[in-house]
């Protein structure tokens, strides 16, 4: 009765790595993100409360859309 691996096929556990993996990636750029959002001197605090409201209510395009207008100054803050 130990059938249990070919009820798992090997391509299925790759995907399920690489969804884990994806995820993973993800999470860090959200986290990197608010990291920088509140080590930002230069942006006021409302701002700062829309990015992340933005970020929250729509994860993927306002993590995407914050590393689109602001990737210059990401890196010479964590310089």
């Amino acid at each position: 009765m130990l059938m249990l691996a070919s009820s798992y096929p090997f391509l299925d556990i790759l995907w399920t790595i690489l969804i884990v993996f994806a995820l993973g990636i993800w999470i860090w750029m959200v986290i990197m993100a608010m990291i920088d959002i509140f080590s930002r001197s230069d942006i006021s605090g409302w701002s700062k409360a829309a990015w992340v409201v933005f970020i929250i209510v729509l994860p993927f395009i306002g993590v995407l859309c914050y590393l689109v207008v602001y990737s210059a100054g990401i890196a010479e803050r964590r310089a």
